[in-house]
């Protein structure tokens, strides 16, 4: 198995057994816009797999000379930079170059040490080279009637402010190679909190379709102690799980109880993933589990299998693990869903499989950004165990 330096992403991270990793992972379009509102969105969407990403050099003196300060150290590992954030109170969050992915978030608790939240994995890739997966990243896609798609998938260091006695923000910047959309993504680590917030500039003259998310995954003791506090009375879809560049399924995920994540796809389309919603629709109908539904539990326990859409969620609410005597308040601001994935509690605790999905989203409809504007979206995880 390649070897990397993991203590620099995380000490919970879990280094898995070499496995072959596919080259290319999808999400899935937007189902509940009408074909007269959307109908280019029920195309195949790919977004490149990580061993297919090629990165330039990463030049980690120049970054060190550049950015160093503001409680921000920078280490090479591999071909990829360690962005290491930390605060005075013990507070400390790791972010990867150029691929924007957040492989560690230790948080200050109760008891005065500090506990890991993310859920990170190392694996071997088909071309020998370590595959990280987990942690917090963004995944998202733009594209018009004109034929334009994009994805930001390399990330370049614009700036970073801040000091290590308050807070720490870190901004990232990706434009598309026609300079008609420009991405940042700032990532600021505070004594409590750590955000991630992604604003996407539309410098063209036809406007944009947005969709994706901003992925977290948050380590549990198992899913059989972890409880969702506060979803009451949202609307929910069940759905395929989101497959991003840096997910984290089991294999064999929804088989065992018919779940329609099996379903929704049709082998025979482009790609081998997506069918139009018209015939993925009339597939789901005729599947045991309800498609559709109403969150009526307020205290929901994730110990079954589970992949969700929440509609009208709140834009807070509490992920509690009772193994761990922890949680999470997980908050948003622009997206308007909610996607929460759970293994379920059939795998080894505190293993690879021990951790829990959320995700502010944009996956049932996209966000629509006009010519010459732009669009702010925000994902806090806050700890409030201090």
């Amino acid at each position: 198995m390649a070897t990397i330096n993991t203590c620099l992403l995380s000490p919970n991270i879990i280094s898995a057994s070499p496995i072959s990793r596919s080259v290319s992972k999808s999400i899935f379009p937007p189902h509940l816009c009408s074909p007269l509102q959307y109908t280019s969105l029920t195309r195949n969407i790919q977004l490149p797999g990580v061993a297919s990403i090629s990165y330039p050099p990463i030049d980690t003196e120049y970054l060190e000379s550049e950015f160093s300060g503001h409680g921000v150290t920078f280490t090479r590992v591999n071909d990829s930079c360690v962005v290491r954030m930390a605060l005075e109170n013990g507070s400390i969050a790791n972010l990867m170059l150029p691929s924007g992915l957040i492989t560690s978030y230790k948080a200050q608790m109760w008891h005065g040490g500090t506990l890991e939240l993310l859920h990170t994995t190392v694996s071997q890739g088909q071309n020998g080279s370590p595959v990280i997966e987990g942690g917090v990243s963004l995944a998202c896609i733009c594209d018009n009637d004109h034929g334009l798609s994009w994805s930001p998938s390399s990330w370049v260091l614009h700036q970073v402010k801040g000091d290590p006695q308050e807070s720490i923000q870190v901004e990232l910047i990706c434009t598309s190679s026609d300079g008609k959309i420009e991405a940042k993504y700032m990532v600021t680590l505070q004594q409590d909190v750590l955000t991630s917030e992604i604003k996407v500039f539309n410098l063209g003259k036809s406007r944009l379709r947005m969709m994706g998310s901003v992925l977290s995954h948050l380590t549990v003791s198992t899913p059989e102690a972890s409880y969702a506090v506060g979803l009451e009375g949202s609307d929910f879809f069940n759905k395929p799980p989101f497959l991003a560049n840096f997910s984290i399924l089991p294999p064999g995920f929804g088989k065992k109880k018919n779940q329609v994540s099996k379903r929704f796809w049709d082998p025979k389309s482009i790609g081998g993933i997506f069918s139009s919603w018209s015939t993925n629709e009339t597939i789901a109908r005729e599947t045991e589990q309800e498609l559709e539904g109403e969150e009526t539990d307020n205290y929901k326990h994730l110990t079954e299998e589970m992949s969700k859409i929440y509609q009208s969620a709140p834009r807070n609410f509490t992920l509690i693990d009772r193994g761990r005597r922890n949680s999470v308040v997980v908050g948003r601001d622009g997206f308007k869903e909610v996607y929460m994935l759970s293994p379920g509690s059939s795998h080894e605790s505190y293993g690879r499989y021990s951790y829990i999905c959320v995700g502010q989203a944009a996956l049932l409809r996209p966000i629509i950004i006009e010519s010459q504007s732009e669009w702010r979206g925000k994902q806090s995880l806050h700890n409030p165990n201090m």
